[in-house]
């Protein structure tokens, strides 16, 4: 009896470094999305270079697409722009949807101005309604949609080659291919 009391102790001890142990082999970047294989939620907003001009997601069925979250005074998407105008620039053909997020349209147009507009739209809300849908954490956030509207893969960290290369395009093609 005396023995057990002091297994306990070692029990939980072991168990606990058994979590850490697997931790350690873990992505920190991954920040898990629970839309990933659900559908896009509906938006439908104001573009940025003409507020009288709404974009619907819905436009985009039937094209694999990525929805760019970004905004003028985040410095990780200061590092990704560059990057996205590249993938352009060099014939990326699949679309990418800007959204500002929580900037103002005059500072989301003068860095688009100044530094190159990757986006084939661009847009914004006044409110946070469709961030929140979307379940936003930060910026730089893009999502990846399938055909169909459906969310299929989320990064939460500036999109740059190594990214692009091992994770991104290739679920882009994966998707492209799909029927």
């Amino acid at each position: 009896m005396m023995k057990a009391k002091f297994l306990i102790p070692f029990a939980i001890f072991i168990v606990l470094a058994g979590f850490l142990f697997k931790g350690l082999y873990l992505d920190p970047r991954a920040l898990p999305s629970v839309l990933i294989n659900k559908p896009l939620p509906a938006m439908e907003m104001p573009t940025l270079f003409d507020p009288s001009v709404k974009f619907n997601a819905e436009e985009m069925k039937g094209r694999v697409w990525m929805l760019n979250v970004w905004a003028s005074w985040c410095l990780p998407c200061k590092e990704e722009h560059p990057y996205l105008v590249g993938l352009k620039r060099t014939g990326l053909k699949t679309p990418i949807v800007g959204f500002l997020y929580k900037d103002s349209v005059g500072a989301g147009r003068q860095v688009l101005e100044d530094t190159g507009n990757p986006y084939d739209v661009v847009v914004f809300e006044e409110k946070n309604k469709i961030g929140i849908d979307l379940g936003v954490t930060g910026v730089p956030e893009t999502f990846i949609i399938d055909k169909k509207g459906v969310i299929r893969g989320k990064v939460s960290y500036p999109i740059l080659d190594e990214l692009w290369t091992k994770q991104v395009k290739p679920l882009i093609e994966q998707l492209e291919a799909e029927k």
